[in-house]
């Protein structure tokens, strides 16, 4: 099982979304993702999510919110991902060169013409249309999305 953290800086009504393009051995190689990546040892959720966005960005958040917490059964490697999707509004700093590929502030209305896993698009509209923190499980075989189940939300 891994945990991660996956964020979305929120500016002017746009994403800052990271084009995955040089790191070799890639899951998400040619794909737009968020800011984020695996917990280390003793890590809350929150800590780690500063600790990758300030890594990827040079940005450094305050106050990220919650919004998810996502599951991806047998994702890599036949290992479970369960990952905390925040949203943060709240930074300071310039953006830097990422060692993942390019970052790129997206107008949200664009965001789901970009490359992207397919099960990203749903989470996406959630994060505008759903109050609360809500949970959803996105079973994908052998990198082809099949089916999502959103499991709880609040509203």
């Amino acid at each position: 099982m891994k945990l991660g953290t996956l964020c979305y800086i929120e500016k002017e009504n746009s994403y800052l979304m990271l084009h995955r393009t040089k790191k070799e051995n890639d899951m998400h190689k040619n794909l737009w993702v968020g800011l984020g990546g695996k917990l280390n040892a003793g890590e809350s959720p929150e800590d780690c999510v500063i600790r990758e966005v300030f890594e990827e960005s040079g940005l450094k958040i305050q106050n990220p919110t919650l919004r998810g917490i996502l599951t991806f059964p047998s994702f890599s490697n036949h290992e479970d991902w369960y990952v905390f999707l925040f949203v943060a509004k709240d930074f300071t700093g310039e953006i830097g060169d990422c060692a993942e590929g390019e970052l790129a502030w997206i107008e949200k209305d664009k965001i789901n013409d970009l490359p992207m896993h397919e099960g990203d698009k749903y989470f996406f509209q959630w994060i505008d249309e759903l109050k609360g923190v809500f949970s959803a499980k996105f079973i994908y075989e052998d990198n082809i999305f099949k089916e999502y189940e959103l499991i709880a939300h609040e509203s």
